[in-house]
């Protein structure tokens, strides 16, 4: 395994003349290499034993789980913008991403295939909860006196609480199967880390967690989930890392953020020979394998003879966002269907409505490729809210490259319009959301109540990616009136967007 140089993980290799389309010609390269196994999509066929009950109400239907994971690229009009080299500024190749992940994800990053095959081994671990319920909020309805019709695709009951494990599982089998013995990881909240933990639990994995300082001091359970699956646990900035004692010297009190985690995994990653990086979201194959949600969705909506009008979720990242909407894009793509697809983020941490569409890093320290996303800096460490997984500096460069396509909308909401709307809906409907999908949450009620002014009978389908249970301290800060909305600093954001790269398209 190569060491870094000048902080960053990528060898430079001679230049080259760059490509005007990444997928088409750069990706030639990439698929002389790799060879995806892929077969047509056989929509009806699931398999055995991989049953479960829709919660529908009448409509009760049972749903199996999808074989294949959807890649929107496929059905994209224009193709998005490559990953760039962070020295050279060409068009990553595919050796130059093999210190962090094992082959078959690199694979799974470029390709543009429609359908992957979902391994039987890690349908094997879906299993466990899959496929997810999708309910009717009929008690919220009834308390928002609205004619809407309200839908939440529920992915708090997997292991681990979250949307998350959809992408850990593959992300430790893969690793496991080109013999990788630790992974690596960062975690905001600790949804990604503690559902990478319990996956490397299942493989036989090490895995060593970098939890958002702010987080590990404010939800310590997510930290007990993480260390009873068998994970080491630091608190980023940490001194374990360059990357972390240049931050803690910077700013000794920092609350950490994301990008800062980032930085300490991928450079632990890169010094071992034994240990891969994963990343719980942003990247292609993260959202790829996130997309059983919109495909089990899909079916479950047609089960009982419903179409969204309204497709709304929660944005950080933007992988539970995108496995909801993505196969619902295709649809919209293909003509079908015609929802407005919006996504909702802080209003601390706006990387899609403040933020400028530009090639940045994906991490603090400039130690990953340059993505083209739309970003708030590289630099910019966002206030600590309480929605810990949705403070990073970027948006997914898929779901950004799709905003820029005008292929969807974002509207950004503070957080205490957003816990109100979490008390309504755990009031209403039972279930605590955690922090992250109180955003889609309150942007849902605001639909709905539009809807109770305008007459309008929409079908909101909405996205509920996790449980609250670990989060319970933030409510008592709501509860007890000491919640405030943290300001967004357009000076602070202005200085860190200054020192993104300068990369002439």
């Amino acid at each position: 395994m190569m060491m870094m140089m000048s902080h960053c993980v990528f060898p430079v290799n001679p230049p080259s003349t760059p490509s005007p389309c990444f997928h088409s010609k750069v990706g030639k390269q990439w698929s002389q290499r790799f060879a995806l196994s892929v077969r047509p999509m056989h929509p009806k066929r699931v398999s055995s034993g991989c049953t479960a009950r829709a919660t529908l109400g009448d409509a009760d239907k049972s749903i199996g789980i999808p074989r294949q994971w959807y890649n929107v690229i496929a059905d994209l009009p224009i193709k998005p913008p490559p990953p760039l080299h962070p020295q050279t500024f060409e068009p990553i190749k595919p050796d130059d991403l093999s210190p962090l992940f094992p082959d078959e994800l690199i694979r799974q990053e470029i390709t543009s295939d429609r359908f992957i095959d979902i391994p039987d081994e890690v349908l094997d671990v879906y299993k466990l909860w899959r496929p997810t319920p999708l309910i009717r909020a009929k008690r919220l309805e009834k308390l928002l006196d609205t004619p809407a019709r309200i839908y939440y695709k529920y992915e708090g009951v997997s292991p681990a609480g979250s949307h998350k494990p959809n992408s850990a599982v593959p992300q430790a089998w893969y690793n496991l199967q080109e013999g990788v013995k630790n992974v690596v990881t960062e975690t905001g909240a600790g949804q990604w880390g503690s559902a990478l933990a319990f996956a490397c639990s299942i493989f036989g994995l090490g895995c060593e967690v970098w939890q958002v300082r702010a987080s590990y001091d404010s939800k310590p359970y997510r930290r007990l989930m993480m260390q009873t699956w068998g994970a080491k646990v630091h608190p980023s900035p940490s001194m374990i890392t360059e990357a972390g004692q240049r931050m803690l010297r910077e700013d000794p009190s920092s609350p950490g953020s994301l990008g800062i985690a980032i930085s300490e995994a991928v450079e632990v990653a890169a010094k071992s020979a034994d240990t891969k990086y994963c990343l719980g979201s942003v990247l292609n194959h993260v959202l790829l394998h996130q997309s059983v949600i919109g495909e089990e969705c899909i079916k479950q909506m047609e089960a009982i003879g419903e179409t969204p009008d309204v497709i709304i979720g929660c944005t950080g990242g933007g992988s539970n966002f995108a496995g909801l909407s993505f196969p619902f894009l295709r649809e919209k793509l293909n003509k079908k269907i015609n929802p407005v697809i919006r996504a909702v983020e802080p209003s601390a941490c706006p990387s899609l409505t403040k933020g400028v569409y530009a090639y940045d890093y994906g991490d603090t320290a400039g130690m990953t490729p340059l993505m083209k996303m739309h970003t708030l800096g590289h630099d910019f460490v966002p206030d600590p809210i309480h929605a810990g997984g949705l403070r990073y500096h970027g948006m997914a460069p898929l779901i950004s490259h799709i905003y820029d396509l005008g292929l969807m909308e974002a509207i950004s909401i503070p957080q205490t319009e957003c816990f109100q709307g979490a008390i309504q809906f755990a009031r209403s409907e039972g279930l605590i959301p955690a922090p992250e999908p109180t955003h889609a949450i309150a942007a849902t009620i605001r639909e709905a109540i539009r809807c109770r002014e305008s007459g309008e009978a929409k079908v909101i389908l909405t996205a509920m990616c996790g449980h609250g249970h670990f989060d319970l301290p933030a409510y008592e800060k709501y509860l007890q009136g000491n919640m405030v909305d943290l300001s967004f600093s357009e000076d602070k954001v202005k200085a860190s967007l200054a020192k993104i790269p300068q990369v002439i398209p």
